[in-house]
């Protein structure tokens, strides 16, 4: 089914964020028309106006509201408000919600409150206003220990933090709601491993306010010389250097693999899939930050510390069934990843 993409209004929640920022620029190289919505929390308003910067064209190709989901009422509006402008809101990309491991073990509620009361919402004013087609932003962490073999969407859900946690209970909500009227609903869970980098324009990219929990933005940090030192959580995890291993995807990648999700769901009705977004390769954390200081040419000091709670010696996605359904693959490779990564953090944060 050829989509004309310029009928479709898409509801973006947590737009301004990294993750969202990114896929809602692919969206709007595409001709979606977008309304994005973000409490600003954790991201900023400057993200949409280097958006713009981008290509002018897409200032009018979107519309913002800053707000939480846990207020139904601001749900409400942006589905009237698109009503009243004769544009039909056709599907969520539903982003928002908190995400540090470490924070969700020592803020469980707050993590609950967000992640799961703020979908709940979500889906009560979708089912009002008949928009019945979500992808949501899952997470690996759902995924109990995985032994060294790549993690399908068939293996052991087993969640050992809050965050995980939330992101399981949202899983099974969406599956719920899908079999209450499987004729209507169409639902994605993308679960994605570790998303790094940025736009290769550099203007957009991961931007935490406060201190950074993610990997990349620290990397950036000891880099630039505002931080000493990076520290690498655990030198004895039986892996072959000692370090982690994960599955780094350059975030434009899982941007796109968003859209792939969303044009899926769009063309083929009634579904409710789980889908790892990954590359099925392994880098060690260590390996990681070795390729970031060769590749941009920077020194990055480190030092090993305990483990930190809540951590998996390796995660690593199978992605077979998003290339086979979804007909994406990831096509950046982890130096790119660093360069732009680097890049961004050059042009924008100095």
């Amino acid at each position: 089914m050829l989509l004309n993409r310029n009928m479709f209004v898409i509801l973006i929640t947590g737009g301004t964020g990294f993750l969202g920022s990114h896929t809602s620029l692919v969206l709007l190289e595409k001709g979606y028309y977008l309304y994005i919505v973000d409490s600003l929390d954790n991201s900023s308003i400057k993200t949409l106006k280097r958006i713009k910067e981008i290509n002018h064209n897409y200032k009018n190709q979107f519309k913002f509201f800053r707000g939480d989901l846990r207020n139904k009422e601001l749900l409400r509006r942006i589905f009237i408000n698109a009503k009243d402008s004769g544009k039909i809101i056709s599907g969520v990309i539903h982003f928002a919600g908190l995400k540090a491991v470490s924070d969700s073990i020592k803020n469980p509620l707050k993590y609950w409150s967000n992640n799961f009361l703020g979908t709940l919402n979500l889906l009560e004013v979708m089912s009002e206003f008949n928009c019945k087609k979500i992808i949501f932003s899952s997470s690996a962490t759902v995924y109990g220990p995985s032994n060294f073999s790549l993690l399908n969407e068939d293996s052991n859900i087993n969640p050992i933090n809050p965050y995980g946690k939330t992101k399981q209970a949202i899983e099974n909500l969406l599956t719920d709601v899908f079999n209450s009227e499987p004729e209507k609903w169409g639902v994605i869970n993308l679960r994605y491993f570790n998303p790094i980098g940025a736009h290769e324009s550099g203007l957009i990219g991961e931007d935490p306010l406060g201190k950074p929990n993610n990997i990349f933005p620290i990397l950036n940090q000891v880099a630039s010389k505002k931080v000493d030192k990076i520290e690498i959580f655990g030198d004895n995890w039986g892996t072959p250097d000692g370090t982690c291993i994960r599955d780094y995807i350059h975030v434009m990648d899982l941007a796109e693999g968003h859209v792939a999700a969303l044009e899926f769901l769009l063309s083929n009705g009634s579904q409710c899939i789980n889908i790892n977004i990954g590359t099925g390769k392994g880098t060690s954390v260590l390996e990681l930050v070795n390729i970031f200081s060769k590749v941009n040419n920077v020194e990055i000091k480190y030092n090993f510390t305990d483990r930190r709670e809540g951590d998996f010696a390796v995660v690593i996605a199978d992605n077979t069934r998003a290339k086979e359904l979804l007909n994406w693959s990831p096509r950046r490779s982890l130096e790119a990843m660093c360069k732009d990564g680097w890049k961004w953090h050059r042009k924008i944060k100095h």
